[in-house]
């Protein structure tokens, strides 16, 4: 799946803004920074995870990429200020039978993602996506074993 998506992604990543929620491991924003992008939050609860994943970022000495332990719904409603920029990709992969991924669209909707922006979404296979914000489109979906994965658009781009 992450070859699938990184292909689907091959235009977008180099210098991209990337936000990693519910990182675990962080194999999606690990594999975008390999790929170029320009910086790289990783947002994980579980603490012991989350130190793991900042000891591999020093250990590969990543530059722009930060890690924050926390919870994804946390994270998105500390505020932002006037400054922080908006995400061109946003990485979406909640435990399945967690139901956040609703309120987490409608956060990410509330000015983190950049116009055009790409989400890409991870969830059971045969679950129905939330209901999009207006503007929002799916671009490609798939599914392997028992995951449906999708990517989606905040605007009007296209995939190749």
């Amino acid at each position: 799946m992450r070859e699938t998506l990184f292909n689907w992604l091959q235009d977008c990543t180099v210098g991209a803004h990337c936000l990693d929620l519910f990182a675990g491991s962080g194999a999606l924003g690990l594999e975008a920074l390999s790929r170029g992008a320009g910086s790289v939050i990783f947002v994980e609860q579980e603490r012991a995870i989350a130190q793991a994943l900042e000891q591999l970022l020093i250990d590969w000495q990543a530059v722009g990429a930060h890690v924050h332990c926390t919870t994804a719904q946390r994270f998105l409603t500390a505020g932002r200020g006037a400054s922080q920029r908006r995400y061109d990709l946003a990485f979406l992969d909640p435990p399945f039978l967690s139901g956040e991924l609703p309120r987490i669209i409608a956060l990410l909707d509330r000015g983190w993602l950049a116009p055009e922006a790409r989400i890409y979404v991870e969830q059971a296979r045969g679950a129905t996506l939330p209901e999009l914000p207006v503007g929002w489109r799916t671009l490609r979906s798939g599914t392997a074993g028992e995951v449906g994965y999708h990517l989606l658009s905040t605007g009007g781009g296209t995939m190749a």
